[in-house]
């Protein structure tokens, strides 16, 4: 292999990482308008969102959506489910998508405040984990890429 080939590979894998790190899609729907947005989740009929499309919000203007999130809310005994691209904050509690911010008011309220950013559509169903197969074939392929640009 070539100087120029492995450039080319090089840039193409750099490419690739850069598309997934920046550009995440999410579920966007609310159980009062779809059912099948609340828990459990059935995604069957909704289309998943690019969030790299979302519209610019008027009160945070320049800054873009790099999560998803999932709220659940509990108003006068009545549950209620908001899936959709998110523009700030951190995914989960301190990085952990396993666990989500969770805050009671007065008058039987309850909100429960889930983002990731993990993987694209992890606003689905609960907190996701990484893939084994997914860490495996990624640490393949970044060992055969070097491989290839050491030769």
């Amino acid at each position: 292999m070539n100087t120029m080939d492995k450039c080319m590979l090089a840039a193409l894998v750099l490419g690739c990482l850069l598309q997934t790190a920046w550009a995440i899609k999410c579920w966007d729907c609310r159980s009062d308008n779809d059912p099948k947005c609340g828990d459990p989740f059935d995604n069957s009929t909704l289309a998943i969102t690019d969030c790299q499309q979302a519209p610019e919000l008027e009160h945070l203007k320049g800054v873009r959506p790099t999560m998803c999130r999932k709220i659940r809310q509990k108003v006068h005994g009545e549950w209620r489910y908001f899936r959709s691209c998110a523009y700030m904050g951190e995914p989960g509690i301190e990085g952990d998508e396993r666990f989500c911010l969770m805050r009671t008011g007065s008058y039987n309220i309850f909100m429960e405040f889930c983002t990731c950013n993990s993987k694209d559509g992890c606003n689905g169903a609960g907190p996701q984990r990484s893939s084994l197969i997914g860490v495996l074939f990624g640490t393949f392929a970044v060992g055969l890429v070097a491989h290839f640009l050491r030769q």
